[in-house]
């Protein structure tokens, strides 16, 4: 194991980017823990408040990710394990901010509510990500084995994954950033009701298509969903349970 990650994280470089990931992973985790113990009025766990002004935790993580962020630019030419420390802060800050994203997409507070699951995707779809980085994948740069042009196939791979993106097939189309063979056969298939895609194209032009599209959700995506917000849960807290603690939610 030693030898392993001295070779394949150290001697490629990637050192910073696995102290980000395990950061990351590390302070999400440990920052659910935290705001399920606030929920539950376990010990000496309380809000962050100062007078009468709650202190959300991604005001935290705004600041360690400035820090970690411009200690990255100063030392990164310096020392790796300098520059793989800044990554951890700049990490652990990531899972603040990413963890209450909801909070920033819908501008108001709906951490325990069903919106804020988009944190819990947020947080998932950069874990993903990133480990899909420390493998030495890179986006939009697979080589399908072809003469054509490098710059063409960019072009290319990003116009499928806004059409991937479109049909609403998030994690397809992030996936596919870094193995693009899959957006070619997401941008083919039925897009999700829902979508843009399908709003633009199937509610006039092709009801039959929306139909389909729409049992097909009902009959494969469901209970995919269902397991993901399971598997969520387990990790993150219900968000359909009230709060047993009065006035404000959990940071």
């Amino acid at each position: 194991m030693k030898n392993w990650f001295e070779l394949n994280i150290v001697g490629t470089g990637r050192l910073p980017l696995f102290c980000f990931f395990v950061a990351l992973i590390a302070a999400f985790v440990a920052t659910r823990v935290n705001v399920r113990l606030i929920r539950a009025k376990v010990g000496w766990f309380r809000n962050v408040n100062v007078g009468e002004m709650h202190i959300h935790h991604v005001v935290f993580g705004v600041v360690l990710m400035l820090v970690g962020g411009v200690s990255g630019l100063m030392v990164s030419s310096a020392s790796q394990v300098a520059y793989a420390a800044a990554a951890a802060v700049f990490g652990i800050g990531s899972a603040l901010v990413l963890d209450e994203f909801a909070l920033i997409l819908h501008l108001h507070d709906v951490y325990w509510e069903e919106e804020g699951r988009t944190s819990v995707d947020a947080v998932f779809i950069a874990v993903a990500v990133t480990g899909l980085l420390l493998t030495g994948l890179r986006p939009l740069t697979f080589d399908y084995g072809t003469p054509v042009n490098p710059g063409a196939l960019i072009v290319a791979n990003m116009v499928l994954a806004v059409i991937t993106l479109s049909k609403g097939k998030i994690w397809t189309g992030m996936v596919g950033l870094f193995v693009p063979v899959l957006l070619v056969v997401c941008a083919i298939r039925l897009a999700r009701p829902g979508s843009p895609w399908a709003h633009l194209f199937y509610e006039k032009r092709s009801p039959r298509k929306l139909a389909k599209a729409a049992h097909r959700e009902e009959r494969w995506r469901r209970p995919v969903i269902r397991a993901k917000i399971a598997f969520q849960e387990f990790v993150s807290g219900r968000h359909d349970l009230p709060s047993t603690r009065r006035g404000r939610r959990p940071t």
